[in-house]
C-alpha cells in the first residue's frame, strides 16, 4: 500500500480554527510580539497626536494583537496593518499579514488589490517621513534620495512577503493536487486488483468445471461400458464360456483405454501447472497468470491427446460390442476441423451413447453426423427400450450432469444444443457446431 494524501491530513487537535496546537502557539507568539512592537511604537504616536501615552500603548496592544486571527481572517489583518501605517506602527503585522494573505486561497485580484494598497500606504508614509527628516535637517541628501528610498523601502516591505506567500500557496496546492492524484491512482489500482482477482476466480472456476467435464466424459463412458460388459459376463459365464472370455477381454481393453485417457489428461494438467509456476516465478501478475494458465490448460487439453471425429466409428463399435443396436451414418465429405470442434462433437456423441447405456439399455440407436458448409451437425436418437429390459439392471449411477456438460461444451463454441424425448418414447440429442 502506498502512502497517500489521506495519511497526511492533520487531525484537528487545536483550538477554534487551528488544525494543530503548534499553529495556535505560533500565531499567539507572533501576535504577542506584534502587540509589543505596536505598544512601543504607540508611545511616540501618542506624543505626536497629543493624546495620553497610556492610550497610545493600549491602542498599539489592541492593534498588534489582531495578528492572532491571521489564518481565519487574513484580509482583516492586512486592512488593520494598512490603517495603522500612518501611525508608523505594525511593520511585523503588515509583513506577516501580507504573507498569509498571498498564501491563502483567496482570488488573486483581492490579493493584488490589498498588496497594492499596502505598497501605496507604505510608500506615502516613507515619503512623508523622509521629507520631514530632511526639513528638520536630520538628513542632508539630494532630492533624488527621498523618492528612491521611499520606493525601495515600500517594495522591500511589501514584495518579499507577497512573493513568498504566493510561492508557498502554490506549492501547497501542488502538493494537495499530487496527493489527491495519488489517492485516485490508489483507488484505481485497488479496483483493478479486485477485478483481476474476480477474473482469476472466474478462470479458476471455469478450469474446475472444464476438468470435471473432461473427467466425466473420460470415465463415464468407459466405465459404463465396463459395467455393461461385466453384467453380461456374469450372465453368460456358465452358459457360454467363450463369450464370457470375449467379454472379459473387452472389459480389460476398456479399462486400459480409460486409464490411458486419464493419464493423458493428468499429464496435460501437470504440464499446465508447471507452466503456471514458471510464469509466477518470472514476476507476472498473479491474476493475469491465473487467467492465462487456465486458458492455456484449456487449449492444451483440446490440442493434446483429445479425441477426434475419425475415432467416432470405433466409439460406435464399442457400444455395439456391448450389445447396443447402434447405426452410424455420415453425410457430406469428411474433413478435418479445429481440434476443439472435433473434440466437442466426439464428446457429445460419446455422452449421448453413455446415457443410452444408462437409461435405455437395449434400445435401437441411430448416430448421424453431417458435414455442412461451415458447421458440423450431429444427432443421437434412441428408441424406447425393449420390453422386459431394464436400464437399471446394470445399476449404473447417474449424476444428472451429462446433458448440462454437453450443452456447456457446444454453447462455448457458439453452437446450438437441443435434447428431449421423442414422440416414439425414446430420446434425442442434437447439436450444431460452427467450424470457426
Amino acid at each position: 500500500m502506498t502512502t497517500t494524501g489521506e495519511d497526511h491530513v492533520p487531525a484537528r487537535g487545536g483550538p477554534w480554527w487551528w488544525a494543530r496546537r503548534r499553529g495556535a502557539a505560533l500565531d499567539a507568539a507572533l501576535a504577542a510580539v506584534s502587540a509589543l512592537e505596536c505598544a512601543v511604537e504607540g508611545v511616540p504616536f501618542a506624543r505626536d497626536a497629543g493624546i495620553p501615552v497610556a492610550a497610545g500603548v493600549v491602542f498599539g496592544l489592541l492593534a498588534g494583537s489582531v495578528l492572532l486571527v491571521r489564518r481565519q481572517w487574513p484580509i482583516a489583518v492586512v486592512l488593520v496593518a494598512i490603517a495603522i501605517t500612518p501611525a508608523q506602527m505594525g511593520s511585523l503585522m503588515a509583513i506577516v499579514g501580507l504573507y498569509t494573505l498571498a498564501a491563502s486561497e483567496l482570488p488573486r485580484r483581492i490579493i493584488g488589490a490589498l498588496a497594492g494598497m499596502s505598497l501605496l500606504g507604505t510608500l506615502i508614509v516613507m515619503f512623508v517621513r523622509l521629507k520631514q527628516d530632511m526639513a528638520r535637517g536630520d538628513l542632508d541628501l539630494g532630492d533624488w534620495f527621498v523618492p528612491f528610498a521611499s520606493i525601495t523601502a515600500s517594495l522591500g516591505l511589501t514584495a518579499p512577503p507577497v512573493l513568498l506567500g504566493m510561492y508557498v500557496g502554490a506549492r501547497r496546492r501542488l502538493m494537495e493536487s499530487l496527493r489527491e492524484r495519488a489517492d485516485s491512482l490508489e483507488r484505481e489500482l485497488q479496483l483493478l486488483a479486485e477485478r483481476a482477482e474476480e477474473r482469476a476466480e472466474w478462470a479458476r472456476s471455469e478450469e474446475r468445471t472444464r476438468i470435471a467435464r473432461e473427467m466425466h466424459d473420460v470415465v463415464a463412458h468407459r466405465v459404463s461400458l465396463m459395467v455393461v460388459h461385466a453384467a453380461a459376463l456374469q450372465a453368460v459365464a456358465r452358459k457360454d464360456p467363450e463369450k464370457a472370455v470375449r467379454n472379459a477381454a473387452l472389459v480389460g481393453d476398456m479399462g486400459r483405454q480409460a486409464l490411458t485417457e486419464l493419464r493423458e489428461m493428468l499429464g496435460v494438467l501437470r504440464s499446465g501447472g508447471s507452466e503456471r509456476r514458471e510464469r509466477a516465478v518470472s514476476a507476472a501478475p498473479l491474476a493475469a497468470v491465473g487467467a492465462a494458465a487456465a486458458a492455456a490448460a484449456s487449449r492444451a487439453a483440446a490440442e493434446e491427446g483429445g479425441p477426434c471425429l475419425a475415432e467416432l466409428e470405433e466409439l460406435v463399435g464399442q457400444s455395439a460390442a456391448a450389445g447396443m443396436a447402434v447405426d452410424l451414418s455420415v453425410e457430406g465429405e469428411p474433413r478435418s476441423c479445429a481440434a476443439e470442434v472435433e473434440q466437442t462433437a466426439f464428446r457429445v456423441v460419446q455422452e449421448a451413447l453413455t446415457n443410452v447405456h444408462k437409461h435405455a439399455a437395449g434400445a435401437k440407436t441411430r448416430v448421424r453426423l453431417a458435414y455442412r458448409a461451415s458447421e458440423i451437425a450431429m444427432q443421437v436418437e434412441n428408441g424406447p427400450p425393449p420390453e422386459g429390459s431394464s436400464a437399471s439392471s446394470a445399476r449404473l449411477p447417474s449424476g444428472g450432469n451429462g446433458l448440462v456438460g454437453m450443452k456447456e461444451r457446444v454453447t462455448a463454441l457458439g453452437g446450438v444444443f437441443v435434447s428431449g424425448p421423442t414422440e416414439a418414447g425414446g430420446f434425442r440429442v442434437s447439436a450444431v457446431i460452427p467450424e470457426s
